[in-house]
C-alpha cells in the first residue's frame, strides 16, 4: 500500500471577496515544493472558499457591546440558512441564547447551518456556507486542471461539525469533485473472507479529517495536499459529490431529536413560536421543576379547557418527585389532556403514573428517569 502524504499549503494570504481562489492555491503548492502528480487531492477550507465569493452578513452595523442585538442577527441569518430544524437548546449564562441543530441549506446536518464569526480576517461579520458546496468544488477542480494539465485531480471542500453521540468536532466533506466520496464494499469479503453486507467507505469525510491533522483550526492553513490515495478513489470524470453523503428521506433515522420528536408530535415543533412558549430544554443538566414546567405547558398547548395543579409528591409511589392534578370539565377532554402529559414528561426523562382517576380529575405521580439511572 502507497504511503498517504499530506502536506500543509501554508502562506495563502487573508482571502477577500472576489480573490481568485484557483491562483492562491497554485502559488500554495509551488511554495510547498511539491509540484503536482496524477491521483492528487486537494481539500480546501469551505471558509476561504465563501471568503472568496462573498458570502458574508455584516455585524459593524452593531455595537460589540450590543449581545442582544448581535445574537438576535445571528438568530436571523441562521434561520435563513435552514431547512428544518432538527434540535433546539437554550444556551448562555442566561438561558437566552438558542443554539440549533439544523438541516443547512448547504445540504448537511450541522448546528448554526455552519454560520461562524470565526477566522473571519479580523472582519465583523459572520460567513455562510455556499448553497451548492458540490459546485464550488467542480469550479474549483476546473481551474485547476486547467492551470496544470492534470486529469486526475479530486478537490475535497471541507468544513467543521459535531457529531451524534461523539464529544468533539471533527472536519467533513462539505463539498467534492472527483473524487469517489463512498467507496461501496458491500458484495465483497474482508480480510477473512467473511462477506461484507453493510460497509460503505465514507472516503471523502476520511480525507476532510485527514487533511485538518495538518491544517489545523487556529495555524491559519487552509488546505492541504494529499498523495498516495488508491488509484480508482481519485477519477478524471465527474464523480457525485459530497451531496451524496448526505441521508435524507426514509434513509434519516434523526430527522428530529428525542424531545423534538415528542414536542413536535404535541404541537411544538422545534424553531416554531409554540416551541418558544413552552420553552426550551437547556443544553446542560436540568433539576426537575423547568422540566416538569415545560412538559405540563406542552400538554396544556392544546388543551385550551384543562387545567393543571403541580404541588409536592409526598405520599406518592416510591420516587415520585411531584404529583400533577389534571382537570377539565370534559371527561373526554380530561382523557386527552392526560395522554397528553404521559408522552410530554417522557420527552423531559420524567415517567408519569397515575394515581387516581374520577371524573372530576386526574392525579399523575411523577418520577424522575434520569434519577433512577
Amino acid at each position: 500500500m502507497t504511503p498517504l502524504v499530506l502536506t500543509p499549503l501554508t502562506g495563502v494570504p487573508e482571502v477577500a471577496a472576489g480573490d481568485d481562489l484557483v491562483a492562491l492555491l497554485l502559488a500554495a503548492v509551488e511554495r510547498a515544493g511539491t509540484g503536482w502528480a496524477e491521483g492528487d487531492v486537494l481539500v480546501v477550507s469551505s471558509k476561504v472558499a465563501s471568503k472568496a465569493l462573498g458570502l458574508a452578513v455584516g455585524l459593524d452595523d452593531l455595537d460589540p457591546a450590543d449581545e442582544p442585538g448581535r445574537l438576535a442577527r445571528k438568530e436571523s441569518v441562521v434561520a435563513a440558512q435552514t431547512s428544518w430544524v432538527v434540535a433546539e437548546r437554550a444556551s448562555g449564562d442566561d438561558g437566552r441564547g438558542v443554539t440549533r441543530v439544523v438541516k443547512a441549506a448547504a445540504g448537511p446536518v450541522m448546528a448554526a447551518a455552519g454560520v461562524d464569526a470565526s477566522n473571519t480576517g479580523g472582519v465583523d461579520h459572520l460567513l455562510l456556507l455556499p448553497d451548492d458546496p458540490d459546485a464550488v468544488a467542480r469550479d474549483l477542480r476546473a481551474g485547476l486542471r486547467t492551470a496544470t494539465g492534470l486529469r486526475r485531480l479530486g478537490v475535497v471542500l471541507s468544513d467543521t461539525a459535531g457529531r451524534a453521540w461523539r464529544v468533539g468536532q471533527t472536519d467533513f466533506a462539505l463539498g467534492a469533485a472527483g473524487v469517489l466520496v463512498a467507496d461501496d464494499l458491500r458484495g465483497g469479503v474482508d480480510a477473512d473472507g467473511r462477506p461484507l453486507a453493510v460497509t460503505t467507505r465514507a472516503v471523502g469525510d476520511e480525507l476532510a479529517a485527514a487533511a485538518d491533522l495538518v491544517k489545523g483550526k487556529v495555524a491559519a492553513v487552509p488546505a492541504a495536499q494529499l498523495r498516495g490515495l488508491e488509484p480508482e478513489l481519485v477519477t478524471d470524470e465527474d464523480a457525485p459529490g459530497a451531496g451524496a453523503l448526505v441521508r435524507t428521506g426514509p434513509q434519516d433515522w434523526f430527522g428530529q431529536g428525542r424531545a423534538e420528536a415528542v414536542r413536535s408530535a404535541l404541537g411544538a415543533a422545534p424553531g416554531s413560536e409554540a416551541a418558544r412558549r413552552v420553552g426550551l430544554p437547556a443544553a446542560g443538566p436540568e433539576p426537575v421543576g423547568p422540566r416538569l414546567a415545560r412538559a405540563v405547558t406542552l400538554a396544556l398547548l392544546e388543551a385550551p379547557d384543562a387545567g393543571a395543579d403541580v404541588g409536592p409528591g409526598a405520599g406518592g409511589p416510591g420516587g415520585t418527585v411531584a404529583r400533577v392534578v389534571l382537570t377539565d370539565q370534559d371527561p373526554v377532554g380530561l382523557g386527552l389532556v392526560t395522554g397528553r402529559l404521559l408522552v410530554a414528561l417522557h420527552g423531559e426523562w420524567l415517567e408519569g403514573v397515575l394515581t387516581s382517576r374520577d371524573p372530576a380529575g386526574v392525579v399523575v405521580a411523577v418520577r424522575d428517569r434520569l434519577a433512577a439511572g
